[in-house]
């Protein structure tokens, strides 16, 4: 095995900022460090308040230095918001070499083909993933280098981003005293941590519903079919309840997290061990019904739901998805929420949090922590494969024949350039 890698992420999230310092040990992601501090100053994946956004992430990263006893001086870096958008795109070129076979050079080449998409200027690439190659008209193939053939195709899947938006979340990271070693759409670190092999290789739909938005991934084939970003989440939950119910916001989200529950058999039987409905009492003296809040929180997760179902590419959703849905996020939470889906959709449902981690990752066993794992493992499992140099955020093009998740760096900063550290490639050093 070769050296061990060590490696930082940072998930801004909209309620929590969470920084992950790990390395790889035995295929097993040991867990350095964790600092999880409240967001400030961030709405829907979106940097509203420069300066609360910094200190946040600031104060993530030095609780995570504290336990570790590393450095972080650069890491990895999840996006969100309804600025992402998602596209698919083809490209083709003939094989180069006299003896037809095709070289890492054509794969280069296909893929640069299919990224040559119309971008505007407000708006910039962050992901390019191969889905599936054809040669000469066969499908199917996953790593064309070394074959015989005359005509290559690629189909992908590319992810953009607002430039200004990206803009922003990193000049905050930066400003907190951390380089940007690579910035990944969140429903696809999410997935890095909770999807198992073999469910995306059947059809797999992972929802990670937030505090302010719901990432959605669609895997087929072990690759990646779609993305999106739905402007609802957990907030949208306790708005209802605090409208519903005439509580304050601060009350709501206390009673969300302690009360509620989608568990409707075991709501009827209190019910009936009892002459009058169940009631939750509040800290001010009043009494809400647990069926009233019961009946709005399943209300809102079907809306919810239906609206991740919305984004499949088919109507006849369980012939997409047989492996069902895999739901993350703090919302994820909620009691009985997977049995819910389940009876709801009639596709297997489960919640997913990160697996694979071992060390001080107790914390990170909650479904609200999916996303700062998956950003690790991403760092670890393809930026820091065998023999591809990590040089940071800023140009580095990984070699696709070697992992299917094609990144494609941009370039962000306010000279629109983000020079690596060359000094020290590695994402946390020991302090001196």
């Amino acid at each position: 095995m070769g050296k061990n890698k060590v490696v930082a992420s940072i998930d801004v999230g909209n309620s929590k900022i969470c920084t992950v310092i790990a390395n790889m040990r035995n295929d097993e992601m040991q867990v350095l460090g964790v600092g999880v501090a409240p967001s400030r100053g961030l709405a829907k994946g979106i940097v509203t308040n420069y300066d609360q956004t910094r200190e946040a992430i600031k104060e993530s990263v030095h609780q995570a230095e504290r336990g570790s006893g590393l450095k972080v001086s650069s890491a990895y870096v999840g996006v969100s918001g309804r600025h992402l958008t998602s596209t698919n795109s083809q490209g083709v070129v003939a094989i180069s070499r006299n003896d037809r076979l095709v070289s890492p050079n054509d794969l280069g080449r296909v893929l640069a083909s299919a990224r040559n998409v119309a971008v505007t200027p407000e708006r910039q690439l962050l992901h390019v993933i191969p889905r599936r190659y054809s040669l000469d008209g066969y499908e199917g193939i996953k790593s064309p280098v070394g074959m015989h053939g005359f005509r290559l195709d690629v189909e992908t899947h590319i992810v953009t981003a607002e430039t200004s938006s990206v803009q922003n979340l990193v000049k905050c990271i930066r400003a907190a005293g951390v380089e940007v070693e690579d910035l990944i759409c969140n429903s696809l670190a999410t997935s890095e941590a909770v999807l198992t092999p073999d469910e995306k290789e059947m059809g797999v739909l992972m929802a990670d519903i937030g505090h302010g938005t719901t990432n959605v991934a669609v895997f087929k084939e072990s690759n990646v079919w779609h993305t999106a970003v739905l402007p609802v989440g957990g907030y949208q939950i306790t708005k209802d309840i605090a409208l519903g119910l005439g509580v304050p916001m601060p009350v709501a989200e206390e009673i969300k997290r302690r009360y509620a529950t989608l568990a409707p058999e075991e709501r009827n039987t209190r019910a009936k061990e009892q002459e009058k409905p169940a009631a939750i009492w509040i800290s001010d003296g009043h009494s809400v019904l647990q069926k009233d809040l019961n009946e709005i929180v399943s209300s809102r997760i079907e809306e919810i739901t239906a609206m991740v179902l919305a984004e499949l590419p088919r109507s006849e959703y369980r012939t997409v998805i047989p492996a069902g849905m895999v739901l993350a996020g703090g919302t994820a939470n909620l009691p009985q929420l997977d049995a819910f889906v389940r009876d709801l959709v009639q596709v297997p449902a489960r919640v997913g949090t990160a697996r694979g981690v071992y060390g001080i990752s107790d914390i990170l066993q909650n479904p609200a922590y999916g996303t700062a794992v998956g950003l690790a493992f991403w760092g670890i499992r393809y930026a820091a494969e065998e023999g591809l140099e990590s040089k940071g955020f800023g140009g580095r093009l990984k070699d696709s024949y070697k992992n299917t998740m094609f990144n494609l760096k941009s370039v962000w900063s306010e000279k629109n350039t983000l020079r690596p550290d060359t000094k020290d490639n590695s994402n946390a050093e020991r302090r001196a």
